[in-house]
């Protein structure tokens, strides 16, 4: 059953006792790059909330753009968000949830600032949802409501250099679904996109991300060129900010199906998105803006739409986790991002997301999210900087 056939999220009273943050960065020898930037290493931002029962939980906030990012957003969650829950009593994560959206409302419209601290808040959120699952000795899939822990995934982050290899190795790991990075130089990202298709033949999902990387009359001349290559969706070919109606005029000029969500902000913009016709598949990043509390609802409306809901998630392992346990309550026939790219902060959470069987993965029926980190185990493979 669907979530919008569903009760509200479930609330379990909690009371805050300490919130921390880790910022940790891991080295790596192959940069991963978009058409907007390049990552030299991979960034973590991994929240601990404890309640005064000692139960603690896990969550990230997301942290990729620009470098520096990562320390700004703990100290977010250090100086202005940790002071407005610590020491008090809630009804559930939800009820943390709205007190720090309603507190920092003004403040993000002063600073200009509701990317980094919509993320910040979504770090805590998902820390409290894990931290209620444990004290309840539930899976977070099985908690929210979910009645199976198999999911779809596929692998995601595949760069335009050796495109045809990384898609080779994932394939061989497991994968049977893959995200081809474009929006760089055409000729090259069409080469691409032709030689991965070859390669995988027919009974392979190919899916493109163009990163924002194209304006209304290269995605015009992009996808026209695409059409014979079967490309299940094209995500975010236009900049996030373009307006609905020019969306909806790619959307009717080709029979790709368009996808986006993970660069939108606050219920009304997924509304907007959602009733805009431009779109067969959203794409919500837990990470980036609502946690669990903001994107449940917000799912069920993309379902009551007869849309696709799959997930987008590009960081640590703690977020992946969440991300994955959030399909799985849903029960929807979406499919969660693994990327393909190595980050030892991702991997060693749940080491057989990256070998799934035939492009499905079980969850398990440990209580939280599967996982009880700790920070040395990130200190032998990553560098902590917060």
């Amino acid at each position: 059953m669907l979530p919008h056939h569903r009760p509200p999220l479930p609330q379990d009273p909690l009371t805050i006792s300490s919130i921390k943050t880790y910022v940790y960065r891991a080295p790596i020898t192959k940069p991963v790059k978009t058409s907007f930037g390049t990552m030299h290493d991979r960034p973590a931002v991994f929240v601990q909330v404890i309640d005064t029962d000692g139960v603690e939980g896990w969550g990230e906030a997301w942290c990729n753009f620009p470098a520096c990012g990562a320390e700004y957003r703990a100290q977010l969650i250090d100086v202005v968000l940790a002071p407005l829950l610590v020491g008090r009593a809630f009804s559930g994560p939800s009820s943390a949830f709205s007190r720090m959206m309603e507190q920092t409302q003004v403040l993000a419209l002063q600073c200009g600032e509701p990317g980094p601290l919509s993320q910040a808040v979504s770090g805590i959120d998902i820390a409290l949802w894990d931290l209620s699952a444990r004290r309840a000795g539930l899976p977070l899939w099985k908690y929210l409501g979910g009645v199976s822990d198999d999911i779809g995934v596929y692998a995601s982050g595949i760069n335009p250099d050796d495109a045809v290899g990384t898609v080779r190795s994932a394939l061989s790991a497991g994968h049977s679904s893959f995200k081809l990075k474009v929006g760089f130089d055409d000729d090259k990202d069409l080469r691409n996109v032709e030689c991965v298709r070859d390669m995988l033949g027919s009974e392979h999902s190919l899916m493109l991300d163009a990163n924002q990387g194209w304006d209304i009359p290269r995605a015009m001349r992009m996808t026209a060129l695409l059409e014979g290559c079967d490309i299940a969706w094209i995500e975010e070919p236009l900049r996030a900010n373009v307006r609905w109606p020019c969306w909806k005029d790619l959307a009717h000029s080709t029979d790709i199906p368009l996808a986006a969500g993970e660069n939108l902000i606050g219920a009304p913009a997924f509304d907007e998105a959602i009733m805009s016709g431009a779109l067969r598949v959203i794409q919500p990043d837990i990470a980036k803006w609502g946690g669990i509390s903001g994107n449940w609802p917000v799912i069920a409306r993309i379902l009551a739409k007869s849309l696709r809901y799959c997930p987008h998630y590009l960081g640590g392992g703690i977020g992946l986790l969440a991300s994955a346990h959030l399909l799985a309550a849903t029960g929807a026939n979406g499919i969660l991002e693994i990327d393909a790219n190595p980050n030892p902060l991702r991997t060693f959470s749940r080491p057989a997301f990256s070998h799934p069987d035939q492009g499905r993965v079980k969850l398990g029926s440990e209580p939280g999210l599967g996982v009880l980190p700790t920070p040395g185990e990130w200190e032998t493979v990553a560098r902590r900087c917060h």
